[in-house]
């Protein structure tokens, strides 16, 4: 193991330590964010190791529930701390992790995973499925408050916001159990002629035991001090959106961009090993966990929290989100994709930041 694998998550932690609730000057912020890109680039490298030890697809749980688990906990402390104007923040960023996800890592996967091999191999069935969950998690706590009638200004009655909480673990739970133990296969690698490529074939010696969770041990903290640093910049953040008279949306997507780095490295180079599925295992494994694990933390939050909680998208977003959920099934559906796919989807990608910047 690298020593700067080990110190750079200790030393992200220390940064945290010392920002924690304190108003940063400018030199500070920027101390702070280099510590959070080194603490990203430990993440990655750690994940592989996990991964690699327990392998496929639970690699790809691990590192996607650890980084959500962590997202949750960095929503609702900015909620609290936010008062009214936070009243869309846990919506904006559940909605900017679907939309980076599924688009932009998958999309740029996608194009990796072509540009390495001319045509991108994945197993349809697996990847399939997961699409559809996201797409069903999406609509049920993303646009139907849009819709309800209960509450007015796209809100969930507290009836309907724990039926879509329960939901969401049930569908979750779901999920993680056809993934990691009845069809399993579904989300292994497959090669170029579609046969499942086992773990057998590589070459390279598995970790040690003692190894895996000394690095399951540093992925958690690296990913802590990732999500801890990207709260203490986030003022910077906020004031930087609000002085350049930029929608509060903004913020969320700036969030969920920081908090989904480590997952993007992970996902793009295994792309590059010619392991697409791995990739999009966690890229919609990814916007599966940040539904279903943070609207229910988000609803037993509402028992403290007394702002409102905005969930419902508006036009734009729901008409983005149908495009993504359309062109995704047609891209899932054959199993291969070209740079074509990749293209559309971080098209579609480009297309959502744009309009969050220029609604």
């Amino acid at each position: 193991m690298s020593r700067w694998t080990v110190v750079v998550p200790l030393l992200a932690v220390v940064a945290l330590v010392l920002s924690w609730g304190r108003s940063l000057p400018g030199f500070a912020v920027a101390l702070v964010a280099l510590c959070l890109a080194s603490a990203v680039l430990a993440a990655v490298h750690h994940a592989e190791v996990v991964a690699y030890r327990v392998g496929e697809p639970f690699g790809s749980l691990v590192l996607a529930v650890a980084v959500t688990v962590i997202e949750v906990a960095l929503i609702v402390t900015l909620m609290v701390d936010g008062g009214a104007k936070s009243a869309t923040l846990a919506r904006d960023t559940v909605f900017a992790a679907v939309m980076i996800t599924c688009n932009g890592i998958l999309g740029l996967c996608l194009l990796v995973g072509a540009l390495r091999s001319r045509i991108a191999v994945f197993n349809p069935e697996g990847t399939g499925a997961a699409l559809a969950t996201v797409a069903t998690l999406a609509t049920l706590t993303l646009v139907l408050p849009t819709f309800t009638t209960s509450r007015p200004g796209r809100q969930f009655s507290s009836a309907q916001l724990g039926f879509a909480a329960v939901a969401s673990l049930i569908l979750y739970g779901l999920f993680v159990a056809v993934q990691t133990v009845r069809h399993r296969d579904y989300f292994l690698p497959v090669t170029q002629d579609g046969e499942v490529r086992r773990e057998e074939e590589s070459y390279a010696p598995l970790p040690s035991r003692r190894a895996a969770g000394v690095s399951l041990v540093l992925l958690v903290v690296a990913l802590i001090a990732v999500v801890g640093d990207a709260k203490a910049v986030s003022p910077t953040i906020e004031s930087g959106v609000e002085s350049a008279g930029l929608p509060q949306s903004v913020v969320g997507v700036v969030i969920a961009l920081l908090v989904l780095l480590p997952e993007t490295l992970a996902a793009v180079r295994a792309a590059r090993r010619e392991r697409v599925q791995t990739s999009l295992n966690l890229a919609l494994g990814s916007a599966i966990a940040s539904i279903g694990l943070t609207i229910p933390a988000i609803a037993l939050a509402t028992v403290w929290l007394s702002g409102p909680l905005v969930l419902g998208l508006d036009a734009t977003h729901m008409v983005l989100l149908a495009l993504t959920v359309v062109v995704g099934a047609l891209t899932v559906a054959p199993g291969r994709a070209t740079l074509l796919q990749g293209g559309v989807h971080l098209g579609i990608f480009t297309a959502f930041v744009f309009l969050a910047i220029s609604p």
